[in-house]
Formats: C-alpha cells, structure tokens, sequence
C-alpha cells in the first residue's frame, strides 16, 4: 500500500473544555474518510484514542487506526518483562478501504488493490512501532525495523500459512472469522467487514480472544 501515514495522536483539550486545535486537526483526517470506521464494541468501556490516519498521494484517505485501553509506550524505554509492560493493556484496530485495482487521480498509473493482507500488514507494522527490543542499541533499531517490517509483509501476504490461526470475532453482532497470530511482542489480526473495509488489530495485555468490533458511531467524540 503506498499511503502517507500521518501522526495525529489525541491532544489535550484546551482549557476551558474546549477542543484544542490540534485535536481539531486530528480528528479531521478521519472525518473526511469515505468509509465508517472500527471500534471496539461497547463492551469495552476503557479509553479510546484517535491514532493515525493513511493517505494516498492525492490526499485521499485510505485507512486509519483508533486505540483503546493504556497508550503504550515504546517497549524499549523499559526493561521487557518488567512491570510497566505486564501492565500495559491495549488494543488498536485498523480500519482500510476495501479498494480494488483502480486508476490513479492523475490517470497515469494503477493503485495497489487493499486486502485483508493490508489490513494485517499495517497491524504487524503497527505492533512493532511499540515493541522493538529493550536491550537493542538505538544505532540498530532502523535494521532491525526494516527487517521486521519485511518480515511483516511477508506473512500477512501469506495468511493461510502455518504462521496464522483462524477465530471467529463478532463484527456488528456478525460472527466474523479472523485471521490470527501472536509473537513474543502481542498478537495480530485481520479480515473483513460487510462495510466495504478490512479490519485489521494487534494488541498486548487484552485477550484477542475476547474482543468484539462495531462502526464507530461518532469519531469526533474521540477528539
């Protein structure tokens, strides 16, 4: 998928209640996505958080991601193991336009179609963003990003492989089966939705096992 991922990471409220500009920023990038985004239910009443949105070159939206439970911190900046990281206990899902091969904005060249690949793609990478090596020394993180992230797109490109699992989760009270897996670093997966999206999650601390997904019925709660 060539998208442009773009930080917009839950700001503070402005004092006085009111929302803060760069709230205002955040939640617009979801609010001007053409497909419903993905939640977890309303079984789950912990925090939730506005992540990240995906672009494509022409700036349209692609796909995004919606965090609940702790903000995780970058697994590194701890010892792994120790208690900051059996506490944390979180769980992003990432929602992608469901796109087939189609013709670039400018009309010059095809874009890459989205799959449920994509969507377990993008939650591999995501994992990772949070969970490199405690002991790794800074000046070898970006090879041993480049190299997971390669390793990555190599299993979500081969989801029927030994390296996946199936379960079945509930999509809008749908039973929905999900292609699923777990590292050392927390779990991940992917399928679909009947509302023109794939779906795609990872987490740590909070059973796969357990979760259930639902349109989010107001994204600009979150801001």
């Amino acid at each position: 998928m060539e998208t442009t991922s773009r930080a917009v990471a839950q700001a503070p409220a402005a004092e006085g209640g009111e929302e803060s500009p760069s709230a205002r920023r955040a939640v617009d990038g979801y609010l001007r996505a053409p497909f419903p985004w993905y939640g977890l239910d309303e079984a789950f009443t912990g925090p939730r958080w506005l992540m990240q949105v995906g672009t494509a070159a022409d700036g349209a939206v692609e796909h995004g991601s919606i965090g609940h439970g702790d903000e995780p911190s970058v697994r590194n900046e701890h010892v792994a193991g120790d208690d900051q990281d059996a506490k944390e206990k979180f769980a992003v899902v990432v929602t992608v336009a469901a796109n087939p091969v189609r013709r670039s904005a400018d009309g010059t060249g095809m874009l890459e179609a989205t799959s449920v690949s994509s969507a377990a793609w993008l939650a591999g990478v995501g994992l990772l963003s949070f969970t490199w090596p405690g002991q790794m020394d800074h000046s070898l993180r970006d090879d041993w990003l480049e190299q997971q992230t390669e390793t990555a797109w190599v299993l979500a490109d081969d989801l029927d492989g030994p390296d996946w699992s199936t379960l079945s989760l509930p999509v809008d009270g749908v039973p929905t089966p999900f292609h699923y897996r777990e590292s050392e670093f927390g779990w991940v997966l992917a399928g679909s939705a009947e509302q023109g999206v794939h779906l795609g999650a990872y987490g740590r601390g909070m059973s796969a096992y357990g979760l259930a997904f639902a349109v989010v019925k107001d994204v600009a709660e979150y801001a």
